[in-house]
């Protein structure tokens, strides 16, 4: 498939929805306040809309596939609600020192989502709460978004990688990537 279009890849726990300590099951689900406008934004930008999210958890038993599919479900019914949808949902269920290479930062699960897809990532946006999540974004060639949920506030001057613009919130890095395409024309 050829890479011809800009996404927008997002981090789920701290990014889209409130960060739990390993969200368990679909109850515990909150979309973080303003997350629906910003993403009919990026829609209404013409991006797609990935979801990459590493889940540990699974390995460690804390849940298991059906409670995580549950979670994805109700994420993508919710969505649905408001006339969105995710073009796709990318999942880690790697422990970190498990040396997978589709654990964040590693690029694998950017790069499977850009073959599947057709992202072309050098015009697409990574948007996370982590490091981890800002380290992956470079190494895919993306423009980086660390948002001050989640963990971000506390990351923000955290040693490691850099992200190329640092907001409050998802909303807040759509205005940005509002402003980016219309004075660039990146798409």
């Amino acid at each position: 498939m050829a890479l011809t279009r800009a996404f927008v890849l997002l981090d789920r726990d701290g990014t889209l929805i409130e960060e739990r300590d390993y969200l368990r099951g679909p109850d515990g689900l909150r979309l973080l306040p303003n997350t629906l406008a910003a993403l009919r934004r990026f829609r209404a930008l013409g991006l797609g809309l990935v979801l990459v999210t590493n889940q540990s958890g699974l390995a460690r038993g804390y849940f298991d596939q059906q409670a995580l599919d549950a979670i994805h479900e109700r994420l993508r019914a919710w969505l649905a609600r408001d006339g969105l949808h995710l073009d796709g949902i990318y999942v880690c269920p790697h422990l970190p020192d498990a040396g997978c290479a589709c654990r964040k930062p590693r690029p694998g699960l950017g790069l499977r989502a850009a073959t599947e897809l057709g992202i072309d990532l050098s015009r697409s946006f990574v948007i996370g709460d982590k490091r981890s999540d800002i380290a992956w974004g470079l190494h895919l060639g993306a423009m980086t978004f660390l948002v001050r949920t989640g963990h971000g506030a506390a990351e923000e001057g955290a040693p490691g990688a850099r992200a190329h613009h640092v907001v409050d919130d998802l909303l807040h890095a759509s205005e940005f990537v509002q402003r980016h395409i219309h004075q660039r024309g990146r798409m």
